[in-house]
């Protein structure tokens, strides 16, 4: 398999001549490129003045690089080389910053696995590494270590990669449509998807395509055979230029067919040199103005003419001592050559036409050399080089809308974009808006051709192809963001109709009110909120909240508990919605879920949050005579520490209750005020006596009034129950009231026999008391007697002390001041006893 180059390996001993068609030999056609003008514009340039005198076409270049380890494969690509070592690591160096060197290993030991090929795509995105022992890894560009392809147990010979799909596509994870050729024979569709994380293999067989877009050209080879296949088979991306040449390596010489005709082929011999044995060799397509074909041997380049299949150039690889050439390759985008050693790298630099040699950064050959790449229909390359030359833009446009390549010429608007100056603001607008125009109105032909190809089997592939694009598209968005104006791009999206893709945008832009907006529209409520949850702007939950709480109520709450940095006080006209919104009668009320998560969750103490909460309670429970909820919030509800009151408004609760008929709220909220009496009196009117027994019992401290409220529960029991039995049962529950207190309440006329027996037992206990009274009373009268006598003891009671005693404290006369006497014969002055005691 090829991709515009060919590499293979010849045996030694090759096979019978026999087993190769007949090669007809004719004449070579002159060369159909003319370098005199190329040279005559450069004769005054002093750097090119011995342009005309070089014999060599090609310059060996040694490239400054030492590698860790031995080299075991390269791969060169879109100005990014891939070097693959002994040690199993993968080296990668930007061409265009050659000192930026990132080395990533594969974790697998060398005693356990070789490398043998890497293979990378024309972007230089995808980079695959097979094994000689069939191993398979995939790295992707950005990735800091590469991923095993554990279905793929094959050792690959060769990949055939959709150029002109990833150039084009600069953005995409995808390898697309790819062939893969295996050592043991078998050939692979496959798809490789960096975003994914899998490698798949398909039926279907997709390579090189033909003028004829419902054709495609595979060319497999072997040692002994070369192989064309041809028919009709899915497409996905058409290519714009068929490849113009093919050279098989075989044991006769080169075998060479130009203009796509493999039947009218040349075979070149290889030059007389059996002194060397040919390791590896490369041929490299008919360019300005050089046509050779590069033979690498063990020790030297050899390179044929194709026009006159003489050689034309020999050089020899510098080697050191035991170093072993390796093989060559090609950059098929940036159209340079690569000689590789276990030891070193080499450029093979052409030296006719100076391309960037005679001064690195020197790119006024690229002019010539994008027009001739253009005139051969290699419209994608053209446009690598007219994006870096001088040649002015809309002359290059021109000659692309002429030719009616418009997906060549979005590959070069976006180099031209990628090679614009930061800084040059409105240049890198401009290219980017006309980027999503190209998109956009690719898109819309992919849509027609799927239209007007209905019936055909054709249709399923172009869809896959149009969603491709697409995503590049996103990519794109996601990349330019900065260089797009945001009125623009949305004007020119909605121009074409895609709804899907103008929201995006929008997203990717942080313009999340225009999407909300429009999903709103569409009356979309649940797209509109998750929208608004992968947001952060906390000003849309209050811009839209409105809206979206009456149509989505449980939706947009939850987005609301997820967002606590919101303000609940600016929510309120959004709550308010549900206020009078039917709902159903088992679902929990999303306004009072909310609030009752702010206050106890969030411990939210504002008065407006509590009395709005209590609003809801009151007005929207699910049935009229449930004050459970309401009844809960209110004894639950948190107090401030300094009061003591709960933070909603006593006053307005009472009259909202009240309004609503809440008996069993209102009965609460006047012991929270304080007004007991009001509070069982109400709990009386409505009948509830265990209410109105509670809150009786609720000033602990102020006992009178306790039995003021027991007195009224009493004469509400006696005379509006009249039921004495029950009555009498009450008297249990207190024991702050006896018979006699309730015995008023009673009619005059009552019987009884209803409650002769509690007034018998009334009596028994005060008989009891009494006795305990009299008990006491005579035991107070015998401690009056005792004490009685124990005075009229002491009144005859003396000491006698002698004129000379002293102040048991001072020492001093006793006699000469007031002093006090013990009966254990101590004496003290007044003065001195009282001191003591101080």
């Amino acid at each position: 398999m090829f991709d515009e180059v060919v590499e293979h390996v010849v045996a030694e001993a090759g096979p019978s001549h026999a087993s190769f068609p007949q090669v007809k030999y004719e004449g070579f056609e002159p060369s159909p490129y003319d370098d005199s003008p190329l040279l005559e514009a450069y004769a005054d340039d002093p750097r090119f003045q011995g342009l005309r005198h070089v014999t060599q076409p090609f310059d060996l270049c040694p490239v400054q690089y030492t590698p860790p380890a031995p080299l075991a494969c390269l791969a060169v690509s879109s100005d990014r080389m891939a070097i693959g070592l002994a040690s199993n690591t993968i080296v990668l160096i930007e061409l265009a910053h050659p000192d930026q060197i990132l080395q990533i290993p594969i974790s697998r030991k060398p005693t356990e696995m070789s490398l043998y090929k890497m293979f990378l795509d024309p972007s230089g995105r995808h980079l695959v590494i097979t094994s000689h022992q069939g191993e398979n890894w995939y790295l992707f560009r950005g990735w800091k270590k590469p991923k095993q392809l554990k279905s793929f147990k094959m050792v690959i010979e060769s990949i055939a990669w959709n150029e002109p799909a990833l150039l084009s596509s600069p953005h995409s994870t995808s390898t697309r449509e790819i062939l893969v050729g295996a050592r043991n024979g078998g050939i692979y569709e496959a798809v490789l998807d960096a975003a994914e994380d899998f490698f798949k293999s398909q039926e279907r067989l997709t390579c090189f395509h033909l003028s004829d877009p419902r054709t495609a050209l595979i060319i497999v080879t072997t040692p002994t055979r070369i192989y064309q296949f041809v028919r009709e088979l899915y497409l996905f991306v058409l290519a714009s230029s068929l490849p113009k040449s093919l050279a098989w390596l075989t044991a006769p010489g080169i075998y060479l067919c130009i203009d796509d005709h493999i039947d009218s082929t040349q075979l070149f011999p290889y030059p007389s040199l059996s002194q060397h044995e040919t390791s590896t060799a490369s041929s490299s397509p008919p360019q300005v103005p050089s046509s050779t074909l590069v033979l690498l041997y063990k020790d030297r380049l050899i390179g044929i003419c194709t026009l006159n299949g003489k050689q034309n150039y020999e050089d020899n690889v510098p080697l050191r001592p035991n170093e072993v050439v390796r093989g060559i390759v090609t950059d098929p985008v940036r159209r340079t050559y690569w000689v590789y050693t276990d030891q070193s790298i080499l450029e093979l630099c052409d030296s006719d036409v100076a391309l960037q040699y005679a001064k690195v950064n020197d790119i006024k050959c690229f002019p010539a050399h994008a027009n001739a790449l253009f005139d051969e229909g290699r419209f994608f390359q053209a446009a690598q080089y007219y994006a870096q030359c001088t040649v002015p833009f809309e002359e290059v446009v021109l000659k692309y809308l002429d030719a009616g390549e418009r997906d060549a010429l979005r590959s070069y608007v976006f180099s031209r974009l990628e090679r614009t100056k930061k800084t040059d603001l409105t240049q890198r607008m401009m290219l980017a808006t006309w980027l999503v125009e190209f998109y956009l109105s690719k898109c819309d032909e992919l849509d027609d051709f799927c239209a007007a190809e209905a019936a055909t089997s054709d249709v399923q592939n172009v869809e896959t192809e149009r969603i491709m694009l697409e995503e590049d598209l996103r990519h794109f968005f996601e990349t330019y963001k900065a260089n797009l104006d945001r009125d623009a791009v949305y004007e020119l999206i909605q121009g074409h109709g895609r709804i899907d893709m103008l929201l995006f945008f929008a997203t990717v832009v942080g313009d999340h009110e225009y999407v909300i907006q429009h999903w709103i529209l569409e009356e979309e409520w649940s797209k509109a909120i998750d929208v608004l949850n992968r947001q952060s702007d906390l000003e849309l939950y209050y811009r839209f909240g409105t809206v979206l709480t009456r149509h989505a109520p449980k939706e947009m709450v939850d987005a609301w508990l997820r967002q606590p940095a919101l303000d609940p006080l600016r929510l309120i006209p959004s709550l308010l919605q549900l206020q009078h919104a039917p709902r159903d009668a088992l679902s929990s009320n999303q306004a009072v879920r909310y609030l009752n998560h702010v206050v106890f969750q969030q411990s939210n103490t504002s008065s407006i949050i509590h009395n709005l909460l209590v609003t809801f309670h009151a007005t929207l429970s699910p049935t009229p005579s449930d004050d459970g909820p309401l009844l809960r919030f209110l004894t639950t509800a948190p107090c401030d520490p300094l009061t003591g009151k709960p933070y909603y408004d006593l006053d307005y609760a009472l009259r909202l209750c009240k309004r609503a008929n809440r008996i069993q709220a209102c009965v609460h909220i006047y012991a929270k005020m304080g007004l007991y009496e009001n509070s069982v009196d109400l709990a009386l009117d409505k009948g509830d006596l265990e209410l109105a027994k509670v809150n009786a019992d609720m000033p602990e401290n102020d006992l009178p009034l306790r039995k003021k409220l027991w007195l009224k529960i009493a004469r509400y029991v006696v005379q509006d129950k009249k039921d004495i039995k029950s009555a009498m049962r009450f008297l249990e529950d207190t024991d702050l009231l006896k018979i006699e207190d309730i015995l008023p309440f009673f009619p005059d006329f009552v019987v009884i026999d209803d409650f002769k027996e509690e007034i018998a037992h009334a009596l028994e206990g005060y008989s009891a008391h009494i006795d305990e009274l009299k008990k006491e009373m005579d035991e107070a009268t015998r401690t009056a007697e005792s004490i009685k006598q124990d005075i009229a003891e002491l009144r005859s009671r003396f000491v006698t002390i002698a004129a000379e005693e002293t102040c048991s404290m001072c020492a001093q006369l006793l006699l000469t001041r007031q002093f006090y006497v013990f009966p254990c014969q101590h004496t003290f002055h007044a003065d001195c006893l009282i001191s003591l005691v101080r």
